[in-house]
C-alpha cells in the first residue's frame, strides 16, 4: 500500500467516522491539540484501523505518535 493510499484512507475515516473538520487535517497537525482527538475517539480509531488496514494498534506503540504524519508513518510501517 502506498503512502498516498494510506493518507487517503486515514483522511476519509477522520472526516466520515470521527467528523473532524477537513481544514484541520494536515500532516503536521497534532492529533490531540489541533484535531481534537480524545481517548474515546482513539477507541474508534483502533477499530477502524483494524478493519481498513488489517492490524491491531498496540497502545504502547502509539506513545510517541503526536501528529497526523507520525500516525501515517506508524500505519505505513505496519502494513508494508
Amino acid at each position: 500500500m502506498t503512502r498516498n493510499e494510506i493518507e487517503e484512507k486515514v483522511r476519509e475515516f477522520l472526516i466520515d467516522d470521527l467528523e473532524i473538520d477537513e481544514d484541520k487535517i494536515k500532516g503536521d497537525a497534532m492529533l490531540k491539540d489541533d484535531m481534537g482527538i480524545d481517548s474515546l475517539d482513539f477507541v474508534d480509531i483502533v477499530v477502524i484501523v483494524e478493519k481498513k488496514f488489517g492490524f491491531k494498534i498496540k497502545p504502547e506503540e502509539m506513545v510517541d505518535v503526536k501528529t497526523l504524519n507520525q500516525f501515517c508513518d506508524y500505519i505505513e510501517k505496519k502494513v508494508n
